[in-house]
């Protein structure tokens, strides 16, 4: 990757030399103005307002303008000669958790590369310490003539920079809220909880840009002469006049989702959307139309899971008493089964006793 500046982090007296290179890319598809009359490309030129005539790069300069719109000229000599420490380094001034820092300051991100073999074991050691300690080191640069906040982090086995903005530059969300009044009750809560669980998490490396390669096929249909596919609007959603109910199908939508379509898994997990739903209605927060629709709309599910459920106990049961019946017969008949063996056991052990006796009767007589 090619680097878009040269310095080095300054770690107390210890000087890192680092390249700075990005650490993202855009890959949305990018359009260019043409004249609709014959396809030529429209391109902007650099005019001056005064004389009218297209200015050259070379003769472009930088200006402050005033409150009253008149130009000061600033040279690059004048921002030479400004006071910039950080112009060449980036020099860390404090380390804090990474949860001090607000998401809204975060900017463009960076790899630091050590620049040369003797700055590999400043840099390691920096990284190290930055995993053993579990925090993120602040710090201030410079970058395309201005000086910048940034916080130095590893990721994987590198030092990654993100720019930051300045805490002044963060708005405060003045009258940004919605107003006050508005209450959420508990089993709206309850099912949106239930919709977040259904929902679950996600592999990041998985979600792709359907928009972009939506454009792409545009693209490769208009080239190869196609007649481009058109997706049907989607229904925004807007207008929702049931929350509840809402969160109800949105929850019920993504068992849907998650189970693939199966018709069983679906109506096994129907169950908790009805009982979340009941609870709701015994809390009485609901009223009119709204309401009983509400309650139809998921009664259904929740009898038919019932009767499907008091179905299968009756079946099971009448089963387990055919079982049983089955194997009480079976008992009894072994039973009778060893009775008359154990009878024909005993005939044949007398007849074999009254044997023996005639046999000795006989050998005394015949002495």
């Amino acid at each position: 990757m090619r680097s878009i500046w040269n310095g080095a982090i300054s770690f107390g007296l210890v000087s890192i030399p680092v390249k700075l290179v990005n650490a993202t890319e855009n890959h949305s598809v990018s359009f260019r103005q043409i004249h609709l009359t014959d396809g030529g490309r429209v391109r902007y030129r650099k005019v001056c307002e005064l004389d009218g005539e297209e200015v050259p790069a070379a003769e472009i300069g930088k200006a402050y303008e005033d409150a009253d719109g008149s130009m000061i000229p600033i040279t690059d000599e004048d921002l030479g000669s400004l006071p910039l420490p950080t112009a060449r380094t980036i020099e860390i001034v404090a380390f804090v958790p990474a949860d001090s820092i607000d998401p809204l300051q975060m900017d463009a991100a960076y790899y630091l590369s050590a620049n040369g073999v003797p700055a590999a074991k400043p840099y390691i050691l920096l990284r190290e310490a930055l995993k053993r300690s579990r925090k993120v080191a602040v710090a201030k640069y410079a970058l395309r003539g201005r000086e910048r906040l940034g916080m130095l982090r590893v990721v994987d086995d590198v030092i990654a920079m993100h720019g930051l903005l300045w805490p002044d530059e963060i708005r405060a969300p003045e009258r940004v809220a919605p107003d006050a009044g508005v209450k959420v009750r508990d089993a709206e809560l309850d099912l949106a909880d239930a919709l977040m669980a259904t929902l679950g998490e996600v592999d990041m490396d998985s979600l792709r840009d359907d928009y972009r390669e939506a454009v792409e096929e545009l693209v490769a249909a208009k080239i190869s002469g196609e007649v481009p596919r058109r997706a049907e609007p989607e229904d925004s959603g807007a207008k929702v006049l049931d929350l509840v109910a809402a969160l109800e199908s949105s929850v019920r939508a993504a068992k849907e989702a998650r189970a693939g379509g199966a018709r069983g898994e679906g109506d096994s997990e129907d169950a908790p959307v009805a009982k979340v739903t009941s609870m709701a209605d015994h809390k009485g927060g609901r009223s009119g139309s709204s309401a009983s629709g509400a309650k139809k709309s998921t009664a259904g599910p929740g009898r038919t899971t019932a009767k499907k459920t008091a179905a299968s106990k009756s079946a099971a049961s009448g089963a387990t008493a055919k079982k049983s019946a089955a194997k009480k017969s079976a008992a009894k008949k072994s039973a009778a089964k060893k009775a008359a063996a154990k009878k024909t056991t005993g005939k044949k052990t007398t007849a074999k006793k009254r044997t023996g006796t005639k046999s000795a009767s006989r050998r005394r007589t015949s002495a």
